[in-house]
């Protein structure tokens, strides 16, 4: 297989106006609206942290926030690129602030988290990518709740030197990368990212440390086809991916990559048994998974079912 063709610029991916179908049934969820959820919002702000599931528009924020389930956002709320499915601001960031791991590991502490994700902004403006900051939250996680489970969703750290042997090396307990589409999508809804160069990195994680569970998810709904997201199945599982989310892609403007087509419950119920029978440790394929979604439960599923394979090996 060859790459994906050269890219465009990121604005001209975005169509304006672009209109989505009608949302189905099996798509409406609740705003937050809970007292639990009122609670992190007013955590996060005196924090002067950021989460993805309100920079990213995220459908569950409701039903996570009432579990005091939060993913925390770090080096900021602006990102250098602009990919056609995302809802997070686009621009020239601000200094990456040296209190930000601090403030999430006394978060943490306070939310009483038994499993936390940290994911970010893309930052092309850092020599590292912001690896440095990853890192950081790592150990001040550890140093304030060492019985949290520590999982993080990385940018590509695109020709960012040795940005993802750093992060690896501070051990979280799980390595998540999106590869967010197929390859044939890549040029109008990732535009900046390679399709082969993610899959590198996520096999790099499993090179340098094979202990640690590796992550990476899809959407569906944007004029791909089945064959090509098996074939993207394939290639997870060649780079040693263990755990694969599958979910309905929602437009979050009209500015943004339109919907093509609402994937129906029955069809996600097929990929997930394909994706089982392809050797995944882990699958969570529903229209509403993302894949941060009820990750403190499948990370205890996704470590017992590694304990039961290598027992019956």
């Amino acid at each position: 297989m060859t790459d994906s063709p050269p890219l465009r610029h990121p604005e001209k991916a975005r169509k304006p106006d672009n209109p989505s179908p009608r949302k189905p049934a099996w798509i409406r969820v609740k705003a937050p609206t809970s007292e639990e959820a009122a609670e992190v919002r007013r955590l996060m702000r005196q924090k002067n942290l950021h989460t993805v599931c309100e920079e990213a528009a995220c459908p569950n924020i409701g039903e996570c926030w009432k579990h005091r389930h939060a993913t925390f956002m770090i080096l900021g709320d602006t990102c250098t690129r602009a990919c056609a499915f995302c809802n997070v601001k686009t621009g020239k960031p601000g200094a990456v602030d040296p209190a930000e791991p601090e403030h999430l590991a006394e978060s943490v502490k306070a939310m009483g988290l038994r499993h936390v994700v940290i994911t970010s902004v893309d930052r092309d403006d850092l020599a590292d990518g912001g690896a440095f900051q990853f890192v950081a939250c790592i150990e001040r996680i550890r140093s304030q709740s060492a019985e949290c489970s520590i999982e993080v969703l990385t940018p590509d750290f695109r020709d960012k030197g040795d940005a993802v042997e750093r992060v690896a090396r501070a051990r979280p307990d799980v390595f998540n990368h999106n590869l967010e589409t197929v390859p044939r999508l890549y040029p109008g809804i990732r535009p900046g990212a390679r399709y082969f160069e993610s899959l590198r990195l996520l096999q790099r994680v499993k090179d340098i440390d094979p202990s640690i569970f590796t992550k990476s998810g899809i959407m569906v709904g944007l004029g791909e086809t089945r064959p090509e997201v098996l074939q993207v199945m394939d290639d997870m599982r060649s780079a040693g991916v263990e755990f694969i989310t599958i979910g309905q892609y929602l437009q979050p403007t009209p500015k943004h990559a339109a919907v093509e087509r609402f994937i129906p419950p029955e069809e996600f119920d097929d990929y997930r048994a394909m994706a089982i029978s392809k050797g995944f440790l882990m699958v969570a394929a529903t229209p509403l998974t993302r894949s941060s979604h009820h990750a403190d439960r499948d990370f205890e599923a996704l470590r017992a079912e590694r304990r039961r394979r290598q027992g019956a090996s």
